[in-house]
């Protein structure tokens, strides 16, 4: 058995910036079996490596259906069966099903309609002269466009909102749990009013209706497990990286200048942000469905991989002094959205999001500037963020 790191070691500064660490283990190798920081100690097997982590991400030996290897999910208990949680042929057919329903023409559609809830958020905003950003702003403009694409009621979003929150950043098991149950019974309701409503143009509606060619449709535990997803992931990444990202900026102010003298670098502004600091550390686990090898390294049937999303974008055998954030840089092929057949259905509207997003911040607000220390990074080692950023302008 491997030697293993034990994150805890570390300490907190580990959460506030786990880059260096990284580094550490990536001067070490690709592959290390590491204690996650948790209170319980789970250990993991952690790809590093970029090239590893590139082609682990897209490995048919990794499973995402745990029950291949005898494990149930708290989720997929409560939920039902996902994307994130389901492998080949199950995944294809689920992912077949939805994408008829999500295509790159509703999210286009959506442009005009994003661009006017920026700007009905900064009007609210800027008047005050100084904000949490992420409760202004950067939680607001992709919970609502979710919320309106899906068609969930607006009386619903505060309540969803710490739901969601707890379940990808839970700060306790009874609490994480608590919080899938809540979601579980409110996705069943919203089905059901959606079933008995009759048709509507919204994309839960259009879920509910979709029909393959055989006549295959979603179950109602795989509408609840879709419903999920996409309220959840729909969102919370979105919120971390115009959060991060602005905070990128205001604390690489030749970076910020070179934005606000060329507007027509958004695009690569946007890459770079999701490679520099991208809204998910890692990505949700993978199982050993038989003895795998990466990188030399032995990994047993049944043992939990985690691929290490920020680790890998920093690697600079891919990207030169990966530690510095650079607009202009060619950031393409980072796995800020995952790669291989479990790449994120959701990247285009989340790049849709934060290029509106943060193009119109910093044209409304040219005085922008940090208005404290921002707040703490959300718990765990899956999603990276803040809970709370000051700005003044």
């Amino acid at each position: 058995m491997a030697d293993v790191i034990d994150l805890r070691e570390y300490g907190e500064g580990f959460r506030a910036d786990p880059h260096p660490v990284y580094a550490e283990l990536r001067a070490l190798g690709p592959v290390h079996r590491v204690r996650l920081p948790l209170p319980e100690g789970y250990d993991t097997w952690l790809v590093v490596g970029y090239e590893e982590a590139r082609a682990a991400l897209a490995d048919p030996r990794l499973a995402k259906d745990v029950g291949r290897v005898g494990v149930t999910l708290l989720e997929e208990r409560v939920i039902g069966k996902h994307l994130l949680i389901a492998d080949p042929p199950q995944h294809t057919r689920l992912r077949s099903l939805v994408s008829r329903a999500f295509t790159a023409r509703r999210v286009e559609a959506l442009r005009p309609r994003i661009q006017e809830i920026t700007d009905e958020l900064l009007d609210a905003m800027l008047p005050r002269g100084r904000a949490d950003l992420v409760a202004a702003f950067a939680y607001p403009l992709p919970i609502t466009v979710i919320c309106e694409l899906l068609g969930v009621p607006e009386i619903d979003r505060a309540a969803f909102r710490e739901m969601s929150t707890e379940v990808v950043a839970p700060t306790s098991g009874e609490s994480e749990q608590h919080a899938f149950d809540r979601l579980g019974a409110y996705l069943t309701e919203l089905i059901e009013d959606k079933r008995c409503a009759g048709p509507a143009d919204d994309l839960l509606s259009a879920l509910i209706r979709t029909t393959a060619e055989d006549g295959d449709r979603l179950s109602g535990n795989e509408l609840r497990g879709m419903a999920f997803l996409l309220l959840v992931a729909g969102h919370e990444t979105t919120v971390n990286l115009i959060t991060n990202g602005v905070h990128a900026l205001l604390t690489h102010p030749d970076q910020l200048a070179a934005l606000r003298a060329d507007f027509g670098l958004v695009d690569r502004a946007v890459e770079e942000m999701l490679r520099h600091e991208g809204p998910v550390e890692n990505a949700t686990y993978r199982y050993a469905a038989g003895p795998v090898e990466i990188a030399g390294t032995a990994i047993q049937q049944g043992e939990p991989v985690m691929i290490g999303l920020t680790a890998a974008d920093r690697n600079s055998s891919r990207y030169p002094a990966p530690d510095r954030f650079d607009i202009q840089r060619d950031a393409r092929g980072h796995l800020a959205f995952g790669h291989g057949i479990h790449y994120c259905l959701g990247a285009p509207l989340a790049r849709l999001e934060a290029r509106t997003a943060i193009r119109t911040l910093l044209q409304r607000a040219p005085g922008l500037a940090l208005d404290g220390p921002p707040g703490p990074w959300l718990p765990g080692m899956l999603m990276r963020g803040r809970r709370s950023l000051p700005v003044r302008w």
